[in-house]
């Protein structure tokens, strides 16, 4: 081999193996996760477990004291407002009576069946008497006529006559007042025996107020009840509303009107909403930490129709996200891009295969993306999850590219 030839090869092995050691002393490329900054909608949302309850409930309660007969109602039930009968109360039994008080009932009942046979014989005893003054004054009245009797003869017949009507006229309402009077005695000793059977008119239906379905059988059994008790609960469960209890914290950015997504409820498509009323005071609640927090409970109506949400009852379990805020177009970034450069925001933009420090000013977020106010512009491509490794013009290799979905 020529001797220029061999130096030249040694010249070309030579650079090659410098390259190859300049090469492997330079930093490699820093492998990331990228997005790219969009414009897109955006919304802000409080999101808390909520329950179903219908809006309007009534406990129908018993009017007075009274029997109760047996509900046959059952939970689920349709009922109609002023027709459909509840409950039936009934009038209360008397007192089972002893050997002595049961002989003295029926003592009673024989002496009311003496006075009705006394007086009935009144009754007849008085109308003979009426009878007889009346034709007595018919009599009298024609000789009167005649002149075969004198002024006071027919005046002193025409007293007979009217004592003797209301003589008949009151020996008859005797005979009545005798005849209820055994009636009582009677219905008495059935009673005490326990073979009386109640009055339809004495008992009292109880209609439903509304047109809905049972909820709730509070008393299903016979039984007698004092005036009050609670017997049957009757709502509307299309009239539904939800309950959301949120933190107090988050109560304060909740204003009437706002939009509601109800999300998790079993169906296929999530269901609209919206808040109707944040309720002014807050109560405590332990949570399952154990730590105590104050929560404010939320009322929510529905907005997405009955037909939508049929099998949705009363104290289901849904998902709600409340919107507080909310823009059709706006400058965001996934929040996982942004951190702490000092006391700002900043993220790595990629310009040329390496990053490039940018402080931003964010605005709204909502835990997933935030806001741009300044600082990027649309297109741009940032850096997910920076890592410590990663320093103003390092250079980088894109890994995987996300497209931020809203």
């Amino acid at each position: 081999m020529p001797k220029a030839l061999k130096s030249v090869l040694m010249i070309i092995v030579a650079v090659v193996v410098i390259t190859a050691i300049v090469y492997a002393m330079l930093p490699q490329p820093i492998p990331v996760d990228t997005a790219s900054v969009v414009v897109a909608p955006m919304h802000v949302s409080v999101n808390e477990e909520g329950i179903t309850r219908i809006r309007e409930r009534y406990v129908v309660s018993c009017p007075l004291k009274g029997r109760l007969r047996r509900v046959s109602l059952e939970p689920g039930d349709r009922v109609s407002a002023g027709e459909t009968v509840l409950a039936v109360i009934e009038p209360i039994d008397p007192e089972l009576l002893d050997a002595r008080a049961l002989a003295q009932a029926e003592a009673r009942v024989q002496a009311a069946e003496a006075a009705l046979r006394q007086a009935g014989a009144s009754l007849e005893r008085t109308r003979a008497a009426y009878d007889f003054a009346e034709n007595e004054l018919v009599r009298l009245n024609q000789a009167f006529n005649a002149g075969a009797a004198n002024k006071h003869e027919l005046d002193e017949a025409r007293t007979n006559e009217r004592t003797s009507t209301e003589d008949f006229r009151a020996t008859e309402y005797g005979e009545e007042i005798a005849k209820y009077e055994l009636e009582v005695a009677r219905g008495a000793l059935l009673y005490a025996l326990g073979e009386g059977e109640s009055d339809e008119r004495a008992r009292m239906p109880i209609y439903s107020p509304i047109d809905g379905a049972v909820l709730r059988v509070l008393q299903e059994s016979v039984a007698v009840v004092p005036s009050g008790t609670p017997l049957i609960e009757v709502g509307d469960p299309r009239d539904l509303e939800i309950v959301i209890d949120v933190l107090s914290s988050d109560a304060v950015t909740i204003r009437p009107g706002q939009r509601v997504v109800i999300d998790h409820w079993g169906g296929s498509k999530p269901l609209e909403g919206i808040v109707r009323i944040v309720e002014p005071s807050a109560y405590t609640k332990v949570s399952a930490l154990g730590i105590d927090e104050q929560r404010v409970n939320v009322i929510v109506d529905f907005t997405s129709s009955v037909e939508h949400r049929m099998t949705l009852g009363d104290g289901f379990r849904v998902e709600a996200s409340i919107v507080i805020w909310e823009e059709p177009m706006i400058l965001q970034i996934p929040t996982n891009a942004a951190f702490r450069a000092g006391d700002k925001w900043a993220v790595f933009v990629i310009v040329d295969g390496k990053t490039e420090l940018r402080e931003i000013e964010s605005g709204q977020h909502n835990g997933r993306t935030t806001r741009i106010l300044s600082g990027l512009n649309e297109s741009e491509q940032i850096v997910l999850y920076p890592s410590d490794q990663l320093t103003s013009g390092a250079r980088v290799e894109v890994r995987d590219e996300s497209i931020l979905d809203n």
